[in-house]
């Protein structure tokens, strides 16, 4: 009984699809935080937050931290952002840290920007290529089975 029309073809397919799909997600959060990074306004802020939050009972790993940072731009507002995995061991409330954000939307474009801040850089940068890779292997796999190569 086979699940999908086309069997082990369909499924390369739709699977090197899918992590193609995350591979673009990834590319495109390092551009924008490379972006940041280059162009953005630099001030100081600190570390306001660490929450735990619930990803619910099917996953395998049931909580996930995140951090919450505050800054104030030059401007004068003050402003909160969240970031999933900042560094290596995270932050303890009230630590100071580095911030770049962009000054026509610092509400939604902000991201960690001093030592100990890899993990935005970091990650995506890690993430892209592999993702990539292994969508490229499943979509050529594909088109073998379906003789294109």
């Amino acid at each position: 009984m086979q699940i999908l029309p086309g069997g082990t073809a369909t499924f390369l397919l739709l699977f090197g699809l899918f992590l193609g799909a995350f591979a673009v997600r990834s590319a495109l959060r390092l551009y924008r935080v490379l972006r940041l990074l280059q162009h953005g306004e630099r001030v100081e802020g600190r570390c306001t937050d660490r929450l735990t939050v619930d990803r619910g009972p099917g996953s395998e790993r049931g909580y996930t931290t995140e951090y919450v940072f505050a800054f104030r731009t030059r401007d004068g507002r003050d402003v909160e952002f969240t970031a999933h995995a900042p560094g290596p061991f995270g932050f303890e409330v009230g630590a100071p840290v580095q911030v770049s954000y962009d000054p026509a939307d610092p509400e939604h474009r902000a991201a960690l920007a001093g030592p100990g801040a890899w993990g935005p850089v970091v990650m995506p940068a890690v993430y892209t290529p592999m993702l990539g890779a292994f969508a490229g292997m499943l979509l050529a796999g594909f088109a073998m089975i379906r003789g294109w190569i």
